[in-house]
């Protein structure tokens, strides 16, 4: 009989029961590829439960789960810790030594897991000022720390195994499964408390939108697994037997593609603009007839639409274009990826186009932490897809437009609330509808368009109000322009600060011979760089009414990451941080 899936570890036991795989995780240690199959995964999953019991953990435990890149160890002990009836509390990597102290004592982490010397170090100055956290352990091997190994040894005892049965069988599926913190562009981490059900429902209802073969497909997964997007992507992948290789890192994903020859992975638009930046770079370097070709294409892919919508002329365009050019930027990712999934940000639809031009399908979505994460997601077949939005709502959720626009979200994929909070948890929730805080609309065919963020709604001194949102998507559409917040809250006029895409704005100025210098202070401060970002930000302006267009720029010289903290762990420009970082600026625009 199949097993029903109601908690999330049954996914795991449902696929060593139906379609049993050699490689179902896959990590790369010391340049090799080490896999896990799925009677493996099972046996150390099991394994790590009896030694977590021999550590202490009871149910209700909250351990936390840290890891710089996506890898074996940290599923292991994601089912190892709920099938006890314990709480997974993954944290980002790249947060700061305050916020991991907050979260230690907040969520009263007892155990935590991470996998480096530098998150230990971090975790272990945090530790000081968190009574209730006893050990951290780490994955790799570090010097004066305990190692999870210590704790999988622990497990070899197979007498507490009926234990393991009998607390897996007590959990049930409206059980607390994992507490997310959400980093925010403002303010405290929010604890977002999902149950199995959230979980297991948003994986089942999402499955039918991805193209995917069950037990024969590969996928590469590298975006963060402490988010809930990735994470349940990564319970997906287990429900339908697909091998899940995990990158080493960004900076290797291009090699590991070429290695792992995915057919299917999930992407965040930051990637996309990166790996699009570095072939059209690739393309400008191209000499003569053959750079004529490259920039053809290129203005071929961007009139892309879907389902041969356009003339019989312009679609042999563009089956020449996929032979000349676009073929090689498939091979480029593996030869075998035809679908990548979008979220966590806007997707500028250029982007959209270009690489679905390339017959690499990109199938943008929409939802939340507090959503497990997903609303809506586009999908090919059937046509349902369209350009310019998140696409239809998945099976079993409910989203209702309030008078101001508001997105609400009913489902079983909803949170409980926040963790310790019920007060926050009030302010979101009417009934059973969630408040987003975006704004949207749904069209005549079901399709779902975010609008912008109703948060961020600002009112200028002449009493018009703003919404950044559009606006700034607008203008990243631009390759000169790779990060923009529209300010002028009680000011008499919009305005930007604008990180340039240094990359492309140096290639540009070798292409006409212009000097800006080198370092990336020199290029913000070149009026010629500036004026020639104006005039991408004046074409831009057309889109929108006068007193939304943007008057006067400012040129940040840094690049925002997550790393300085401009950035959420999400690629959201922190609004806050950014203002108080470039006061200067910002005064020199209004003053």
């Amino acid at each position: 009989m199949a097993i029903e899936i109601k908690r999330l570890f049954d996914f795991l036991y449902f696929q060593l029961e139906s379609n049993p795989i050699p490689n179902s995780l896959n990590t790369k240690y010391d340049g090799k590829w080490v896999s896990v199959s799925s009677q493996e995964f099972v046996n150390s999953v099991n394994q790590m439960s009896r030694g977590l019991l021999n550590l202490g953990v009871e149910q209700g435990d909250k351990i936390a789960l840290i890891s710089s890149t996506n890898r074996t160890e940290w599923n292991i002990l994601d089912m190892a810790i709920m099938q006890l009836g314990a709480i997974n509390v993954p944290i980002y990597p790249t947060i700061g030594e305050n916020d991991y102290k907050y979260i230690f004592n907040h969520a009263e982490v007892k155990f935590c897991f991470l996998s480096d010397e530098k998150l230990y170090e971090k975790a272990k100055l945090a530790q000081k000022d968190s009574p209730k956290l006893l050990e951290i352990f780490t994955f790799d091997q570090v010097e004066n720390a305990k190692n999870w190994k210590e704790i999988f040894h622990l497990g070899k005892d197979l007498t507490r195994q009926e234990e393991v049965d009998k607390l897996k069988a007590q959990v049930k599926a409206e059980d607390l499964a994992t507490i997310i913190y959400t980093s925010g562009t403002t303010g405290t981490p929010k604890g977002v408390m999902l149950t199995h059900n959230n979980i297991v429902t948003n994986v089942i209802d999402s499955t039918p939108r991805l193209p995917i073969t069950t037990g024969s497909g590969v996928v590469m997964s590298f975006l963060p697994v402490c988010h809930i997007f990735e994470r349940m992507l990564h319970y997906l992948y287990i429900h339908n037997s697909l091998a899940i290789y995990f990158a080493e890192s960004i900076e290797k994903i291009s090699d590991n593609l070429k290695e792992v020859k995915p057919h299917f992975m999930s992407v965040v638009p930051r990637l996309l603009e990166k790996i699009y930046d570095s072939i059209v770079a690739k393309g400008a370097d191209l000499p003569g007839i053959k750079k004529m070709i490259f920039f053809w294409a290129i203005d071929v892919g961007m009139a892309y639409e879907p389902y041969a919508q356009k003339s019989w002329w312009y679609e042999k365009k563009l089956n020449l274009a996929r032979k000349l050019i676009f073929s090689k930027w498939k091979e480029a990712l593996g030869g075998r990826l035809h679908t990548m999934v979008s979220g966590s940000a806007p997707l500028q639809p250029r982007l959209t186009r270009i690489f679905c031009a390339a017959d690499l399908q990109v199938m943008e979505g929409y939802g939340l932490t507090e959503t497990s994460p997903v609303v809506s997601v586009n999908q090919y077949t059937g046509e349902n897809f369209r350009i310019g939005t998140v696409g239809k709502l998945i099976n079993r959720v409910e989203v209702k437009i309030a008078e101001d626009g508001e997105i609400l979200v009913k489902g079983p994929n909803v949170m409980i609330g926040y963790y310790k909070d019920p007060e926050k948890t009030a302010e979101v929730m009417t009934g059973d509808f969630f408040h987003t805080g975006d704004k949207g609309e749904i069209d005549s065919d079901g399709f779902l368009k975010i609008t912008g963020r109703k948060k961020e709604i600002f009112k200028t001194s002449g009493g018009k109000y703003i919404a950044p949102a559009p606006i700034e998507n607008q203008m990243k559409q631009s390759r000169f322009i790779e990060q923009i917040l529209v300010i002028g809250e009680g000011q008499k006029m919009a305005a930007a600060l604008i990180q340039p895409n240094f990359e492309f704005v140096k290639e540009w100025a070798k292409r006409h011979h212009i000097e800006i210098g080198n370092s990336i202070l020199e290029i913000a401060q070149n009026s010629k760089v500036k004026e020639r970002i104006m005039e991408e930000v004046d074409k831009g302006n057309e889109q929108f009414g006068k007193w939304e267009t943007i008057k006067r720029i400012e040129l940040t010289p840094d690049i925002w990451t997550v790393d300085n903290n401009l950035l959420t762990p999400t690629f959201k420009p922190k609004r806050t941080e950014i203002l108080k970082k470039y006061k200067d600026l910002y005064d020199k625009i209004y003053s």
